[in-house]
């Protein structure tokens, strides 16, 4: 049988759990850099290993210019996102989908019983439909041709 509800869980054991984070003194150049080293769109931002916030591109793009502010100086609590929408791993795709078409989230945190245990992207949601549909279209195929085996 084909499966068709694909979780966070299963997500984060195909994609890895590793994330990145700051604290919110950390300069908003130093995080733009850890950022860029690690090809990643978002940091956590963490104090006292207690998630605070996280930061963006979009935050940067948004927050940093139009508040008159420049990177060096800038720290990352002063244009991070706080309140940070969390996602937990038996959360099914489609519901994280709808959480980041409603909210324009491109990142959340994914948080079990209080800890970070991942972080999940809009890539990774794309990603994770395309290869569902892909296996829906080939068990399709297999049992038009008749070499469907149960």
């Amino acid at each position: 049988m084909l499966a068709t509800t694909v979780t966070v869980r299963q997500i984060l054991e195909q994609k890895g759990s590793t994330t990145h984070s700051v604290t919110p003194a950390v300069s908003v150049l130093d995080a733009l850099a850890m950022m860029a080293k690690h090809d990643i769109g978002s940091v956590l931002v963490l104090e006292n290993e207690r998630l605070v916030g996280i930061f963006t591109e979009r935050d940067y793009a948004r927050k940093l210019v139009l508040k008159g502010l420049n990177s060096r100086e800038a720290t990352v609590g002063d244009v991070m996102t706080p309140n940070v929408c969390t996602i937990t791993p038996s959360m099914a795709i489609d519901s994280v989908m709808n959480i980041m078409t409603e909210n324009r989230f491109r990142h959340l945190p994914v948080v079990e019983q209080g800890h970070i245990v991942g972080i999940v992207t809009i890539g990774d949601v794309v990603k994770s439909i395309i290869d569902l549909q892909e296996k829906t279209i080939n068990h399709l195929s297999n049992y038009i041709a008749g070499e469907l085996t149960t």
